[in-house]
């Protein structure tokens, strides 16, 4: 870059003398045109002669003279104020008598009073625009030495953590074990983290080093903060919690600044914990991007890293980070001696989401009869951030309702917010493009009710839901971690059965049906390409995907299969689909009374539930 066009950064400490400077100025100014509006607007009394104040006198008009040296100041009976001056060297007494001829009877009724002006009056009048002006130069000064010093102030701690700190022994902010629900491996695996705190001589004596560093990793909303205020609480240590993010300033070292002075600060309250939050904020491959070395997010990272190492095996400090991205780490983060204990923190299963809905509801009015366990069923995948944002909509929806107990029904309904969106009850459908909604989802509940691997039907509704104009909610009975092939025709079926049943009712094809096609076309794909289940394919898996960190996170596939076994994938794909959209047709047509009693029963009431959807299957 051309040094001559280089902008140079702009002082913050001259910028703030100066504001300040003409902040001090404006209200000099200010005060100034008050004081002169004051003086303007008080009555200033009139000058006169001295042979009118003679004249005043013969006539009998004069209330109160007041002299101050040369200064005569009249109060006329009417209450008008005059002033006029005199020779200084006579009384005014004297000078009425004899040069204006007054009679001395008409001096004497006049009340006349002689003031002398005294030693503050006298020093003000001679000094006190030279006093005001040392005030206001000395308050001037004052201001711009207290910013300067405030700015010094603010450059030295620029450098400084900016870490929150929990202290020990706070009973009202203290998180325990009894706080998390679920995550059962990990409180085993972070057990250990506690004992050592509590009892590191234990551990030192037998020649044993507790992990330096702890990686939580898991998707988002699984509770990995939470779980380390959670061991910080049982080990009743001082928690020092900061994010990632935090470190990088856009000033080059502050960030590896803020690292060593975070640790000193953990080290100085050992035993102790140092959570750094989102980490791959800063952890992130080095020599990747641009910058190089220089780059400041790598300074920081390297700082932890030799921070790190500083340990020793009576350091009593913990550190733990958490990430969901843990596949961009600097693997120098993850060797042994640094984060070398990982613990994973899956999504929660069935009996974990129960257990966290009974943690998440106390505090909370719930009905008798609503069953958490039911709950748990109907919430598959949902993370514990998304429990009790479940139950606090659950909470709105019954105050707006103008409830005081939280019920089965307004919970079931932030379900359907929560996965689907609200409800667009003014997103009112035409007749005609009602009928079209409750055929099509008629045919994915009636495929989801006669396919053997397909999970059971928990409501199906012609009611917009956020971009969605109807939905089939279908929903497994208990957690799975293995799918078979059968498994996935039989959704990629059902996934066809509304495009199969617009097709034969009307004839016709509508954009209903393009989310449907979007997701078959996608799991057919990868059936083929991903999970080895194409017989002609045979168990080989097309495309490499990885990561490649560059200007930012880019994730693309790389193609190593020739344009030959392309055309191959493609033709599978559309078997696929072709044998699923047959599936799907001849189930329809077998049960046509059906799909016809079910969009039917939508048009009328646009929702059915479970309990009522068996009923119309059974009759």
């Amino acid at each position: 870059m051309n040094k001559k066009n280089k902008k140079i950064p702009k002082n913050p400490i001259k910028n703030d003398l100066v504001k300040n400077l003409l902040t001090i100025i404006l209200l000099f100014i200010f005060m100034a045109s008050i004081f002169t509006l004051f003086d303007i607007s008080e009555e200033k009394p009139e000058e006169i002669s001295m042979s009118k104040l003679a004249l005043q006198v013969k006539e009998d008009k004069i209330q109160e003279i007041i002299v101050k040296e040369n200064i005569v100041e009249i109060t006329l009976i009417d209450g008008k104020k005059e002033k006029t001056l005199k020779d200084p060297s006579a009384t005014l007494e004297k000078i009425l008598r004899e040069d204006y001829g007054v009679n001395q009877e008409k001096i004497s009724e006049t009340k006349i009073t002689t003031k002398g002006k005294t030693g503050m009056e006298s020093f003000l009048e001679n000094y006190g625009s030279v006093l005001l002006m040392v005030v206001l130069f000395g308050f001037l000064l004052w201001m711009m030495l207290g910013q300067a010093q405030k700015s010094n102030v603010q450059a030295m701690s620029f450098g400084r953590s900016t870490a929150r700190f929990l202290k020990p022994g706070e009973k009202r902010k203290r998180t325990t074990f009894k706080d998390v629900a679920g995550v059962r491996e990990a409180k085993e695996e972070l057990l250990e983290i506690v004992d050592f705190l509590k009892n590191p001589k234990k551990f030192i004596e037998l020649g044993a080093r507790i992990p330096r560093g702890v990686l939580l990793l898991g998707p988002p909303g699984t509770g990995k903060t939470l779980l380390a205020k959670a061991v910080s609480g049982e080990a009743d240590v001082p928690f020092f919690n900061i994010s990632g993010s935090e470190f990088v300033e856009m000033f080059v070292g502050v960030g590896a600044s803020r690292v060593r002075d975070l640790f000193k600060t953990a080290k100085k309250n050992a035993p102790s914990i140092l959570f750094i939050d989102e980490i791959d904020a800063v952890g992130r491959h080095r020599g990747a991007g641009l910058g190089g070395g220089h780059d400041e997010r790598e300074q920081t990272l390297n700082q932890i890293l030799v921070e790190m190492d500083g340990f020793d095996t009576e350091t009593n400090v913990i550190v733990m980070a958490a990430t969901n991205r843990p596949d961009v780490l600097d693997p120098a983060l993850l060797r042994p001696g640094r984060f070398d204990r990982r613990i994973m923190l899956d999504l929660p299963d069935i009996k974990d989401r129960e257990e966290m809905l009974k943690l998440h509801t106390k505090g909370k009015p719930i009905e008798k009869d609503v069953d958490l366990r039911r709950i748990a069923e109907r919430t598959p995948g949902f993370s514990g951030a998304e429990l009790f944002n479940l139950l606090n909509e659950a909470a709105i929806l019954t105050a707006r309702r103008n409830k005081k107990i939280i019920g089965k029904n307004e919970i079931l309904e932030s379900i359907e917010k929560v996965m689907l969106g609200p409800e667009r009850k003014s997103n009112l459908l035409l007749k005609d493009e009602k009928k079209i909604a409750a055929y099509h989802e008629a045919g994915h509940a009636l495929l989801g009710y006669f396919l053997p691997k397909t999970d059971p039907i928990h409501k199906i509704s012609i009611i917009s839901r956020g971009r969605a104009a109807g939905y089939t909610l279908n929903l497994p009975e208990e957690d799975r971690h293995f799918h078979s092939k059968s498994e996935f025709i039989d959704n990629l079926a059902m996934l066809l059965g509304g495009y199969a049943a617009e097709k034969i009712i009307f004839n016709d094809l509508t954009t209903g049906a393009s989310n449907d096609l979007t997701k078959a076309s996608g799991l057919a794909r990868e059936l083929v390409t991903k999970y080895g289940m194409s017989e002609k394919l045979g168990p080989i898996v097309f495309g490499q995907h990885s990561d490649m960190v560059f200007l930012g996170k880019e994730i693309h596939e790389r193609r190593n299969y020739s344009e030959k076994v392309a055309a191959d994938i493609d033709h599978e794909v559309e078997k696929f689909l072709n044998n699923a959209l047959k599936t799907a047709t001849d189930t329809i047509n077998k049960n046509r009374d059906k799909l016809d009693k079910i969009a039917s029963r939508l048009i009328k009431v646009e929702t059915i539930e479970k309990e009522e959807f068996e009923e119309l299957m059974k009759n």
